[in-house]
């Protein structure tokens, strides 16, 4: 029962910080979406648009997450 408490606890914990990410994100310096490195083609008809930079930086934030909620677990 206590381990399902701290991951309560911990799932809690995140969803406070994706709400803050979210709550607060149009006056962070930079903006996910919009990031230099984000692919945009716009042509006659259509856009097309990637943001690659964008993938990385959340790829890299939910690897750190996970990384430490496997040493929490340890």
């Amino acid at each position: 029962m206590q381990q399902f408490g701290r991951t309560l606890l911990l799932l809690g914990a995140i969803l406070v910080v994706v709400g803050a990410f979210l709550y607060f994100g149009g006056k962070l310096p930079f903006r996910l979406g919009r990031m230099p490195g984000d692919i945009v083609h716009r042509g006659q008809n259509s856009t097309f648009y990637f943001p690659l930079v964008s993938c990385l930086v959340i790829s890299v934030l939910i690897t750190l997450i996970f990384w430490i909620i496997n040493q929490f677990r340890r």
